[in-house]
């Protein structure tokens, strides 16, 4: 009878931290994911020079636009968006230096005709400078000599 109620102590503790264990897991899970990814729309402007536009709901960031003055139409179809949501995805032209994805929307940073673009939260970073997020603009690159 002792054996028995020991058992039962150890199963409803089992139940008890495998509970626990369910619920931190997807508590983890919704907090790393809630704000949702970076959403990048590779295209080209009006006058056919490439360009980005950055989206980010969760953080009200909206049609940022980088416009890579003087620099020659990229050989992808455009255009093209890219939700950075896992370290699998990659840039439809230029190249991913850097991302991290683990608390999303994370880091981003891209290397776009020689320029480096850093996506973080907090602010949009253009070649090491820091650069307030501002919904609807647009940004003139020039290019890289």
């Amino acid at each position: 009878m002792n054996s028995r109620g020991e058992l039962k102590h150890f199963v409803y503790a089992a139940l008890m931290a495998l509970g626990l264990y369910v619920g931190f897991f997807y508590g983890c899970e919704y907090r790393r994911n809630f704000r949702g990814p970076w959403q990048v729309t590779f295209t080209a402007d009006t006058n056919s020079q490439p360009a980005i536009i950055i989206n980010q709901p969760k953080l009200q960031i909206t049609n940022v636009q980088l416009v890579f003055a003087g620099e020659p139409r990229p050989p992808v179809p455009t255009p093209e968006t890219v939700s950075f949501a896992s370290p699998t995805n990659e840039a439809a032209f230029g190249k991913v230096i850097f991302r991290d994805t683990t608390f999303l929307p994370g880091t981003l940073t891209l290397d776009l005709f020689g320029h480096e673009i850093e996506l973080l939260p907090r602010v949009l970073g253009i070649d090491r400078r820091e650069h307030a997020w501002q919904s609807e603009t647009t940004i003139l690159l020039p290019p890289k000599k």
